[in-house]
C-alpha cells in the first residue's frame, strides 16, 4: 500500500511548520544518533548565484533540499532563495512530501535562532533589533514574538520600503515597531539582535550590551560578513560565542574575518546535549545553515 504524497506550496508548508513544534523537533534531532548529514554541495553559478544540494536522513526519513541562492534578486521582486525540499520514506523509498524550499529555509533558520536565544540569551525581554527586513527578518520577527513573547521590535534596513513593510507586519501582530537608521546605535537599547542581510558588507558595528544576544544568520561563506570584526572579538573576549554546527569552522565569515579560532566555540548540539548553562556576558550565536535543520523541518511536517 502506497503512502500518501503531498506537494505543498509556501502557505501550506508554513502551516506544517509552527515555530514551537520546530524548536521541539530541532531539540530532538540534536539528540538523535540516527541522524546523518553529508556535506552539502554548493555549485557557483554564472552571475554570482549558487546551487545548493543538501541531503540528510535518519532511520525513517530521507530528504534533499535543492535550492538556488541569487543575491542579485534582492530588491527586484524576485526571491533570492528558490527551490524545493523533497522528502522520502526510508523503508519504502516512496516520496512523502515536496515542501517549498524558501519557506523551509526561512522558518527553520528562525527556529534555530529562537532555540539558541531560549537557551543562551542573558535577557529575552527585548526589544528585538532586526537588521535586514527581508524574508529572514520577517521569519525571525514572528519566531521571537511567538517563542519569547517579544513585544517591541526595532528594524534597520538599507531598503526604507522593506523596513516600513516589516513595521506594518509587526504592528499587525500586535507588536510595537519602529525603524532606525543606525543599527549600531540601537544596540544600547536592544538586548536581542538578529542580523539577516545578504552579508555583502558589515551592517553592525559597535559594542553590545553586557546582556546582549546576537544571532548572525546572513553569512555562510568565508567571504561573507555582517558583523564588524572588532564586535566579534569583543564578545569572544568578554562573553561567549556559539556556532550552529562544526561546519562553521570553514563557513562562518564573520568569525573567520575576525581571525577567531572557530573550532574553540561550542555548537548548538553541545548546548542541548550537554545542557550548557546560560552564560554571563554578551553572547554571539553564528548560524551558517545545515541540512539537519531541514531534516527537522521535514520531520515536523510529517508529524513525527
Amino acid at each position: 500500500m502506497s503512502l500518501t504524497f503531498s506537494l505543498l506550496d509556501a502557505a501550506q508548508t508554513a502551516l506544517r511548520l509552527p515555530y514551537s513544534a520546530l524548536v521541539d523537533e530541532l531539540t530532538r534531532l540534536l539528540q538523535d544518533p540516527a541522524v546523518q548529514v553529508p556535506m552539502r554541495m554548493v555549485q557557483p553559478l554564472a552571475g554570482g548565484g549558487s546551487l545548493f544540494l543538501m541531503p540528510a536522513m535518519d532511520n525513517r526519513v530521507a530528504m534533499t533540499k535543492l535550492i538556488t541562492f541569487t543575491p542579485a534578486n534582492a530588491n527586484t521582486g524576485r526571491a533570492t532563495i528558490q527551490g524545493d525540499v523533497l522528502v522520502f520514506d526510508v523503508a519504502s523509498g516512496e516520496r512523502r512530501l515536496v515542501l517549498d524550499g524558501p519557506t523551509v529555509t526561512a522558518r527553520r533558520t528562525a527556529a534555530v535562532s529562537l532555540l539558541a536565544a531560549q537557551r543562551l540569551a542573558p535577557n529575552t525581554q527585548g526589544p528585538l533589533l532586526i537588521v535586514g527586513a527581508g524574508v529572514q527578518g520577517k521569519a525571525h520577527l514572528e519566531a521571537f514574538a511567538e517563542g519569547l513573547g517579544v513585544s517591541e521590535v526595532v528594524i534597520a534596513s538599507r531598503s526604507a520600503s522593506s523596513a516600513q513593510a516589516l513595521v506594518k507586519h509587526a504592528r499587525s501582530l500586535g507588536l510595537q515597531a519602529r525603524v532606525v537608521q543606525d543599527a549600531g546605535a540601537a544596540m544600547s537599547e536592544c538586548p536581542l539582535i538578529v542580523t539577516c542581510t545578504p552579508a555583502n558588507g558589515v551592517v553592525l558595528r559597535g559594542l553590545p550590551r553586557a546582556d546582549g544576544f546576537i544571532s548572525a544568520v546572513g553569512a555562510f561563506t568565508p567571504r561573507m560578513v555582517e558583523l564588524d570584526p572588532e564586535l566579534c572579538r569583543h564578545i569572544a573576549a568578554q562573553g561567549s560565542v556559539f556556532v550552529d554546527t562544526a561546519d562553521a569552522g570553514h563557513e562562518a565569515g564573520d568569525l573567520l574575518q575576525a581571525c577567531l579560532d572557530v573550532s574553540l566555540f561550542a555548537t548548538l548540539a553541545d548546548v542541548v546535549v550537554r545542557n550548557i548553562e546560560r552564560p554571563a556576558g554578551p553572547v554571539l550565536f553564528k548560524s551558517c545553515g545545515w541540512a539537519g535543520w531541514d531534516l527537522a523541518a521535514a520531520r515536523t511536517s510529517l508529524g513525527y
